[in-house]
């Protein structure tokens, strides 16, 4: 098994089905594999030396190499492979979709609206991987000590709620997040409150 691959960056292609690759020449031998947007964003300048983590995955007899900015993701991209029905290529659309930190909160929080926002994952699909990934990522994300723990905020049957509500005023996915954790803190307010007192609490807080 390959973990990483540390060389110079000598290629990016981007192919017409949205898939990023690159080519990697590690002491003149050059490794091809397959990223997402996410990571293309934080490559160096071509020419430049890289260290990417990387999975390798054997399709039809023709071995795969994924490619991934840090341990982290490619734990949770190995977790998110091991449901059934998730392949290689949603496992990579769900963490270019969603960042890393939201899509582990997303399958510990059981918020299935979150997740079904990556292309080909549908509500079944999401309620799948939350049924199957919840408990491991949450043991994952303890270990591992790379993501913060669940903050304060409503349960998932109101959240799913209020997200929805917010979005529908216009505010998007990441200003809802961090409106949610920073009302969360908050004593006055319980995690089962009413909708609309999370809701109130939220807009109050996006209006500062």
């Amino acid at each position: 098994m390959i973990g990483y691959l540390k060389g110079d960056l000598a290629d990016i292609q981007r192919l017409t089905n949205g898939r990023v690759i690159i080519t990697l020449d590690v002491q003149g031998v050059g490794y091809e594999l397959q990223i997402t947007a996410r990571v293309m964003g934080n490559l160096p300048p071509i020419g430049d030396p890289v260290q990417v983590f990387t999975h390798l995955q054997n399709r039809d007899d023709q071995p795969v190499l994924f490619g991934f900015g840090s341990r982290a993701e490619r734990d949770v991209f190995r977790l998110a492979i091991s449901v059934s029905g998730i392949g290689p290529q949603m496992g990579m659309a769900l963490l270019d979709t969603l960042s890393l930190n939201d899509l582990v909160q997303a399958v510990v929080s059981g918020n299935a609206r979150i997740l079904s926002q990556t292309p080909g994952v549908g509500k079944k699909t999401a309620e799948r991987i939350i049924l199957e990934l919840k408990t491991k990522l949450a043991e994952w994300r303890q270990q591992s000590g790379l993501l913060t723990a669940p903050v304060a905020g409503p349960v998932s049957v109101i959240q799913e709620d209020v997200e929805m509500t917010l979005l529908a005023l216009g505010y998007s996915n990441s200003e809802i997040t961090k409106a949610l954790q920073a009302v969360g803190q908050s004593k006055a307010l319980s995690k089962t409150a009413d909708t609309e007192d999370w809701i109130r609490e939220a807009i109050a807080w996006l209006s500062q």
